[in-house]
């Protein structure tokens, strides 16, 4: 039988026209639960890979779940079933990569009625083509061996990954239900994410913890309005919002435990127009990380303490109110289901932080078969690590293994040019100098970072689909 890197470097497929893939995706994209275009590409997509794809559309608003089965049984799907997961929504953000693939869009948010601009600022572009590659690598190895895998692959598009709803509302509209959408259980979740936190040609898991908890809230805090001649006929919002932020602060600096880790952020703050009159209201926006449910439960209840004793204090007009806006779990990948991820992709990718190397797909020259693979090139800028940091940001991609009480593995491929990162890291300015994801300059590069999201992809899934 032959091995997983074996696999996937000989049915790795043509980069070029998925490179031109990306460049569309991230040239239009659309805002969370208005993913209809991008949805429709990927079906679209899909059809062309292989027709034996079922695909499942409308899946909690625009996701989409494709359903491909091979086995001993007549194709049945006999053996595990894997899931690989990509999110597909962008964001309200105005590109300034300059990019001549710069998007230009904007939308209407369906959460404020507002129109935004909209760009691929964290990556999902990225995420959507490599799953796309990867289906066409994992087709290509059935079309010469049937017996290249066993069992079935389910490649899930998830919507709304950046208002951390999307996965719920997929599980909440009957994913996994046999009366609705009948997408098989999976035994194994997978995903990954590109990052600006590290090289392009980086491919990295970690046992445990892998990115934060999030939960965000829209605070009112109730005063009364007065002239501002006449602060003693009000109570006033502003300074009990400023009270407030003071007092949030210390949630951190002084009730955490040092060896522990959590962030409150008071990221907005809301209130009057004018500057002779006191308020009736401040409306603060604040959101915590954790890195442990303890933690994170105990950052939540303090947070409404504080914001209640400031109000008694200030003697507010009203109690608080609380809305709760986005709610990320904790992502913390299973040891038994990494270890074997590991295996894999230390094998595929070699290790040693660019000491070793790894074979990188190049595009064949001129007389040579425009196209076509040389796969004898190398690079030493291209390696796994198997305990890449910490995801500083949070995902709701857990869900759809927890939903149904299984396993899963999220794994971080970089993005970032080699050149750009070396320098920066050169002169000690890779945060200074380095944009990270959500920022208005984040631009993958697209090579190799495409292909380190394809291979990753298809050798996690073979990892557990692969005959022994």
């Amino acid at each position: 039988m032959a091995s997983i890197s074996s696999i996937v470097a000989q049915h790795r497929p043509d980069l070029e026209p998925l490179q031109d893939l990306y460049k569309h995706f991230h040239q239009h994209p659309e805002l969370s639960n208005q993913e209809k275009e991008t949805a429709a590409t990927i079906a679209s997509e899909l059809r062309t890979i292989s027709p034996d794809f079922v695909i499942k559309t409308g899946i909690g608003g625009h996701g989409l779940a494709a359903i491909l089965r091979n086995g001993d049984d007549g194709g049945k799907g006999q053996g595990p079933t894997v899931l690989l997961r990509a999110d597909m929504d962008a964001l309200p953000v105005l590109e300034r990569t300059g990019l001549p693939y710069a998007s230009t869009r904007r939308m209407t948010d369906v959460l404020d009625g507002v129109e935004k601009p909209v760009m691929h600022a964290c990556g999902h572009d990225m995420h959507v083509t490599c799953l796309l590659g990867a289906a066409r690598t994992l087709v290509s190895a059935l079309g010469e061996n049937a017996d290249a895998w066993t069992g079935t692959l389910v490649l899930a598009f998830q919507p709304a990954e950046e208002r951390g709803t999307g996965a719920q509302a997929m599980v909440d509209d009957g994913l996994y239900d046999p009366d609705r959408h009948a997408v098989p259980v999976p035994d194994v979740v997978l995903g990954a994410h590109v990052t600006g936190a590290a090289r392009t040609g980086v491919v990295g898991t970690r046992r445990g913890l892998m990115a934060t908890s999030a939960d965000s809230m829209r605070v009112t805090l109730y005063g009364r309005g007065a002239h501002a001649s006449m602060p003693h006929a009000a109570v006033d919002p502003v300074v009990m919002a400023a009270s407030t932020i003071l007092k949030l602060q210390t949630i951190v600096a002084r009730e955490t435990d040092p060896a522990d880790s959590a962030v409150v952020t008071v990221a907005s703050v809301h209130a009057g127009d004018a500057e002779n009159i006191i308020a009736d209201e401040a409306r603060l926006s604040v959101e915590c990380r954790a890195v442990t449910q303890r933690t994170r439960d105990r950052t939540l209840k303090r947070i409404r303490d504080i914001i209640h004793a400031e109000c008694l204090g200030a003697q507010a007009t009203r109690e608080p109110a609380f809305q709760t806006t986005r709610a990320f779990p904790l992502t913390i990948n299973d040891d038994e289901v990494t270890a074997r991820v590991e295996e894999t992709f230390a094998a595929h990718f070699g290790e040693g932080n660019g000491k070793k190397q790894v074979m990188v797909r190049k595009e064949k020259g001129e007389g040579e078969g425009k196209g076509e693979a040389d796969d004898t090139h190398h690079s030493n800028c291209c390696w796994y690590d198997r305990d890449i940091p910490r995801f500083a940001a949070s995902e709701d991609f857990s869900i759809l293994a927890t939903a149904v009480g299984k396993p899963y593995c999220f794994f971080m491929y970089g993005g970032v040019d080699g050149a750009a990162w070396d320098e920066a890291e050169s002169r000690g300015t890779l945060a200074e100098s380095i944009p990270s994801n959500h920022s208005a300059l984040f631009a993958p590069a697209i090579m190799p970072t495409l292909q380190m999201g394809i291979d990753g992809y298809a050798a996690a899934a073979l990892t557990f689909l692969g005959k022994k």
